[in-house]
């Protein structure tokens, strides 16, 4: 039964020369109108990044042996030429000892050679002394001056070796790293500890690779995880030419031009970036419909009140509202609340407070 009325219904509006959705046409929909704004967006990108030295050097020992003493611990400051650390110097003080006794056994040797050619030297000119004589003298002088020469050398070889028994700082720094302690055993230029140089501070940041194919920023704002709400600037000093294999991350390096007070290695900081987004048109969320093309909205035309639908590019979502990059025009009229009973050529109105 109710199929036969449906039935009468739609044969009816054939003999009225009406379809049924000519017939719904005529009558203006009420639905909620809104005007696409135009504006102009940012985005912020933030990440957690590590402060670290701008310049780093591993100290070591020159030669090897037993750490007897460490004398920094972790975050001390060091000047210039401090003693930082110290190996068994037994041997070398042993060997300081004899180089001296040979220098004075080879300085005693080259006074006696000095006056047995000077005697012969004064034989020779009197007449009383041979030529032989005098060159067999010269001959003893010139070996005991090489002897001479490499015991000085000696002595100065064992003295540098004993030098090399302490490990001092090559400039102002810090602390940031101890890989040794009190009777190790090492070798000769094992990294012993790690010195931050007293040049500057940046921040060490490990950034996705899609996050650089927008371009280097300008500047970067900075924070401190503890006071987020101090913040200080930092610009881009150095990004890694290769990725990380194991995370897919590119190591950025932020120079911190004037570092706030208190701040020191190690400490976690934030790093924002704000990028300008150009102007977007922005819509309330429930504007978006969708076509067989992709994400479409319903424009209005203001003369003739009837909807069309359109296709557009979204640019991203936000809370309570879209933006779009193209489709939309700033000021066109869109469609929002009642959209879903929108077709081609439908005749819409303003719906009134309540409706």
């Amino acid at each position: 039964m109710a199929r036969t009325r449906i039935g009468m219904l739609v044969f009816l509006a054939v003999l009225n020369g009406a379809t049924p959705a000519s017939a719904l046409a005529q009558e203006a929909l009420a639905v909620d109108i809104v005007e696409a704004e135009v504006t102009t967006t940012e985005r912020r990108s933030s990440l957690t990044g590590e402060i670290q030295a701008s310049q780093s050097l591993m100290a070591a020992f020159p030669i090897g042996g037993r750490v007897t003493e460490v004398m920094v611990e972790l975050g001390a400051k060091v000047e210039q030429g401090a003693a930082l650390a110290q190996l068994d110097s037994i041997q070398q003080e042993l060997a300081v000892r004899a180089a001296e006794a040979g220098l004075v056994t080879a300085r005693a040797d080259h006074v006696q050679a000095r006056e047995e050619f000077d005697r012969a030297e004064a034989l020779l000119t009197s007449g009383a002394g041979t030529r032989a004589v005098r060159d067999a003298a010269e001959d003893q002088l010139r070996a005991a001056e090489g002897v001479l020469a490499q015991a000085e050398a000696e002595l100065d070889r064992a003295k540098k070796a004993l030098l090399d028994t302490v490990l001092r700082a090559p400039s102002s720094s810090t602390v940031i790293q101890r890989m040794i302690e009190p009777g190790q055993i090492i070798g000769a230029a094992q990294p012993a500890l790690e010195l931050a140089l007293d040049n500057g501070l940046q921040a060490v940041f490990e950034i996705s690779e899609a996050m650089l194919i927008e371009g280097t920023p300008s500047a970067i704002e900075l924070s401190r995880l503890s006071s987020p709400k101090d913040t200080f600037d930092g610009v881009v000093s150095e990004i890694s030419p290769l990725v990380d294999a194991a995370t897919g991350t590119v190591a950025v390096k932020v120079a911190i031009p004037n570092p706030p007070d208190g701040i020191t290695y190690g400490d976690p900081v934030r790093g924002t970036v704000t990028r300008s987004r150009g102007q977007l048109i922005s819509l309330p969320f429930d504007a978006m419909t969708a076509s067989a093309d992709g994400p479409a909205v319903w424009k209005v035309d203001p003369q003739t009140m009837k909807v069309s639908l359109h296709t557009v590019e979204v640019e991203r979502y936000a809370t309570g509202e879209v933006l779009l990059a193209e489709g939309v025009e700033g000021g066109e009229w869109i469609v929002t609340r009642g959209a879903q009973l929108l077709f081609p050529g439908r005749i819409v109105r303003r719906a009134e407070a309540g409706q």
